[in-house]
């Protein structure tokens, strides 16, 4: 390291001075230029809501039945309004005036601004004690608000003693909109906390945690104001789901790249007196790994786009844009800000200028927890790496206690839900899948046939079709026909026709979320194949099964492909086939005891009803793709030091090194993903869990244990095929000073 160090010095001396004025100007141009981009970038936050979509059906493939089917339903229907169910219920029968009262509470109900005006009339229970009404929302209107006021004035104006709810897809509709509320302040302000804390330890310091910080929450608003203008023209699909997760993925990488950064410029500080120099020696030494680290991240996010289901295939590049930030502001804007502090930044620890002093250390530190790490790996390499192997692939066993065959829509949203409760109600008194039926558009000479079908199945409660002359819009239909919806005498209502189709509504016996309503509709596909070729089913369950099915197809190809692409892009860095494979390995057992253990928790401690199949996937996604950046932090630095030192040495004093940059940076991800659980999402607080779990395991044990002595225990082969791997160089076992 001294003879590299003085070398560089010369060359440095040797080459042209960079005119002062240029070393002035170029830092405050980059500086102004971020501030410019955050303040156009930074109102965009709050309106995120205005471009997204959390309807399911939005984000299946054009050719799903259940998209097919909601694209049509315009053409039967011209009320684009969403379906919200309201539910009374007593203890007792309800009376004659108490129905009139209901009656009247719905009468006043429809005057609700947002609410339609073809609110249904009250249907009893045949238990009486119950009643229920469909009430439409507009789509023009906001429908978390809409529900909210609806469920305050039917709470207020109904008898007493009667129990009201408000359930339906409006109703699950608004607990994700109330959900998905904190993301701009709470979920924003929770994870920038954490990261503040994380570096204000780190750095026991004032300027440097505000310049990091900066640093994200520059890239942040420069990826919101991208990514919002690219679904304003709707070029991406945005989502809440993955709004959370740009955010927290922006701040977690733009952090961990200047913590690298940082560390470099720390570095060079205690041989180069001109900050410049400095600065330009943190940004060379940091460019290959941030590059790397960020180009894996993004090559991984970037197979998403393979996906059948959208909202897989959207995450990949609205998450690889805020990466891009994430590493343009942590090279660009951070360098700046460091350039224009100097050693200030780091007050009141400020590191001297002490080039003898390094020159003694030969760039390793003689003491602390690292230094003593790297002499343990030393002595025993072999026991280190089998121990912590066998070890995770025990905690990996867990593995099969995974649940993540899809979660109930009522499921989605943890704590209380006035939709859940509803949707409990009302199965108790009604056919479950009440307001939410399973739609069949048909061939209107198959329909006879179709009906046939599904009144012949248990898990069928009643089947209705549009219709053209009934006060309803719709009129039940039975073995011998359409059934006249009015007083005796009233004629047989004609079905509504399009293009020679028509759309029949079956209610569902099991509540529409449920595990044997998705069974009930998977069979009406099969017997319709036969039956009635041309019908199309959907639904909001037919919806549940094709994204579960979708998402199960994804996390299939996905994971595969990513683990071939970031292996290549390993061996290109590392100029060799052996190291990256090892380092794949590693990382995918890590993942495995990740899950195994995330499956454990969930399962026992938490009790959670099941998974998403997308969060393996996305579990996946950010362990591999993100773990294995601190291998990479970790092994291009041994790498740099095994051309100076030889294999075995550089592994110790790559992990003396880097030791504390990457810890830090693996804590600051970890609190980063943290965060996602405070979004009462149950996806997201089961990927919060998995992220941070799994990147402590690999800052902790995978980067700090089993990577150094697995690579200590090999030696030079584990460079193979490079010439670094034949070149001559220590390989004892003897224990030596680094």
């Amino acid at each position: 390291m001294t003879h590299t160090t003085r070398s560089e010095r010369r060359a440095a001396a040797d080459r042209p001075a960079v005119p002062k004025w240029l070393r002035i100007l170029l830092p405050a141009a980059l500086i102004l230029t971020w501030l410019t981009v955050a303040g156009i970038g930074g109102p965009y936050f709050g309106k995120v809501d205005e471009v997204s979509s959390n309807d399911q059906t939005s984000y299946l493939p054009e050719s799903a039945d259940a998209t097919r089917v909601q694209e049509m339903l315009g053409d039967f229907d011209d009320s684009e309004a969403i379906p919200a169910l309201v539910v009374f219920v007593s203890d007792e029968q309800l009376s004659d005036e108490q129905l009139s009262s209901l009656a009247e509470v719905m009468t006043k109900v429809a005057t609700i601004d947002g609410i339609g005006a073809d609110v249904s009339p009250l249907i009893p229970s045949e238990d009486g004690l119950a009643a229920q009404a469909f009430v439409p929302i507009l789509s023009s209107a906001e429908v978390g608000d809409t529900v909210a006021e609806l469920s305050a004035e039917l709470a207020t104006a109904a008898p007493e003693g009667i129990e009201t709810f408000v359930t339906g897809p409006a109703g699950f509709t608004a607990d994700l909109v109330s959900a998905f509320a904190g993301i701009d302040g709470l979920l924003l302000g929770v994870a920038l906390l954490a990261v503040l804390v994380i570096l204000l330890l780190v750095y026991r310091s004032f300027l440097l945690p505000i310049a990091v910080l900066s640093t994200s929450l520059f890239a942040l608003c420069a990826a919101l104001l991208t990514v919002w203008w690219l679904a304003k023209w709707d070029i991406l699909l945005l989502s809440g789901q993955t709004q959370g997760i740009l955010f927290i993925l922006v701040i977690g990488a733009a952090t961990d790249y200047s913590l690298l950064l940082v560390a470099r410029y720390r570095e060079a500080l205690r041989v180069e007196n001109d900050k410049w120099v400095a600065t330009m020696s943190a940004i060379k030494g940091s460019f290959e790994p941030i590059l790397a680290s960020g180009g894996t991240v993004i090559a991984g996010l970037l197979c998403l786009l393979l996906s059948d289901l959208k909202s897989n295939s959207a995450l990949g590049p609205v998450a690889s844009i805020g990466i891009i930030f994430a590493m343009l502001s942590a090279l660009t804007l951070l360098p700046a800000m460091l350039f224009a502090f100097g050693r200030a930044a780091f007050w009141p620890r400020r590191p001297r200028f002490e080039p003898d002093v390094v020159a003694a250390e030969d760039g390793m530190p003689d003491r602390g927890l690292w230094t003593k790490l790297a002499h343990l790996v030393q002595r025993r390499p072999r026991i280190i790496w089998v121990a912590t192997t066998l070890v995770l692939l025990i905690g990996a066993l867990g593995v099969t206690q995974l649940k993540a065959d899809g979660v109930a829509q009522s499921e989605l949203v943890l704590g209380q839900s006035e939709a859940r409760d509803g949707q409990q109600a009302l199965g108790e008194h009604f056919p479950g899948g009440s307001g939410s039926p399973a739609l069949i558009i048909v061939d209107e000479s198959e329909m006879d046939d179709a009906v046939t079908v599904l009144l012949a199945d248990d898990g069928i409660d009643g089947v209705a079709v549009t219709t053209e002359d009934s006060p309803s819009g719709s009129a039940p239909v039975t073995a011998e026909g359409i059934t006249p919806v009015g007083p005796p005498g009233t004629p047989e209502p004609s079905p509504t026709t399009v293009d020679g189709q028509v759309l029949l509504r079956a209610t569902l016996t099991d509540a529409a979320d449920s595990a044997a309503a998705g069974q009930t509709v998977t069979d009406l596909r099969a017997e319709f194949v036969d039956a009635a070729p041309s019908a199309l089913v959907g639904g909001v369950t037919v919806t549940a099964v094709d994204t579960n099915t979708a998402s199960i197809h994804d996390r299939n190809l996905i994971i595969p492909l990513v683990l071939a692409v970031i292996t290549l892009i390993l061996m290109v860095l590392l100029r060799s086939v052996l190291a990256p494979v090892l380092l794949i390995i590693t990382t995918v057992i890590s993942f495995g005891t990740a899950m195994g253990v995330s499956a454990l928790v969930f399962n026992g401690l938490f009790q959670f009803p099941g998974a998403d199949p997308a969060v393996p996937l996305f579990g996946f996604i950010f362990l591999v793709a993100l773990g294995i950046d601190y291998n990479i932090f970790l092994m291009t630095r041994v790498r740099e030091e095994s051309l100076q030192h030889g294999t075995r040495k550089g592994v110790l004093r790559g992990l003396a090194i880097t030791g504390g940059v990457i810890t830090s940076a693996g804590l600051v991800l970890a609190a980063t993903f943290t965060a996602l659980a405070v979004i009462p999402i149950l996806f997201l607080v089961q990927l919060a869990f998995i992220v941070a779990f799994g990147v402590l395991l690999d800052t902790f044990v995978v980067r700090t244990l089993l990577v150094p002595a697995l690579s200590y225990d090999l030696g030079r082969v584990i460079w193979w095929p490079s010439k670094l791997s034949k070149h001559a160089q220590p390989e004892n076992h003897e224990p030596e000073a680094p």
